[in-house]
């Protein structure tokens, strides 16, 4: 299957009025892992671009140290995700507890580049693209379109570069819903 970017949304409908914000409800962590799927899925070029837009602020500042952690976080990327195709002991933690796998990926990243002494470009040029992507995810309600082109992407009729990256972190919303299932055993 062909893989197909998806459409740039408008301004208005990534960032509208404070009605198409909401705090999620904690409480609920599935249905908040799903509206951070799905908003990841259907702005992911919003999300390209925001990120692309700060990188380049931080290459322009720091070029070196970007192109440096930029490389880092792509090889140690792969290789992870290498590794739990190939190994059945990865492949199995990563399917048991995914989030633990990404969280790997980003610490193993931050020691390395700080190893080389590019901390401050981790944090501003890296994992600040990621935190402002996770909070408008979080916060951003999904719409009708965003659901109907979830449902595509889910059942196949599309293939888009987050979903393939999703796929590869096994982030699907089943593996999510796992995920709150144990929190939610955890608390009681």
């Amino acid at each position: 299957m062909e893989v197909q970017l998806a459409p740039l949304r408008a301004w208005e409908d990534f960032f509208p009025g404070r009605e198409r914000f909401s705090r999620p409800d904690f409480k609920d962590v599935s249905k908040w892992n799903n509206r951070v799927v799905s908003n990841l899925l259907y702005y992911q070029t919003n999300y390209l671009l925001l990120a692309a837009v700060v990188i380049a602020v931080v290459g322009f500042l720091s070029p070196l140290n970007m192109i440096l952690g930029g490389t880092i976080v792509v090889l140690v990327f792969t290789v992870f995700v290498w590794a739990s195709h190939n190994k059945d002991i990865l492949r199995k933690f990563k399917k048991q507890y995914p989030t633990v796998f990404v969280v790997a990926i980003l610490l193993s990243s931050y020691f390395l580049i700080s190893y080389f002494g590019g901390v401050m470009v981790f944090i501003f040029g890296i994992t600040f693209p990621l935190l402002l992507t996770f909070i408008h995810a979080s916060l951003r309600l999904r719409n009708i379109k965003n659901k109907l082109e979830n449902k595509m992407e889910g059942i196949g009729l599309k293939k888009t570069p987050m979903g393939i990256v999703l796929d590869a972190l096994e982030q699907q919303e089943d593996n999510i819903t796992k995920l709150a299932d144990y929190i939610a055993k955890v608390k009681e």
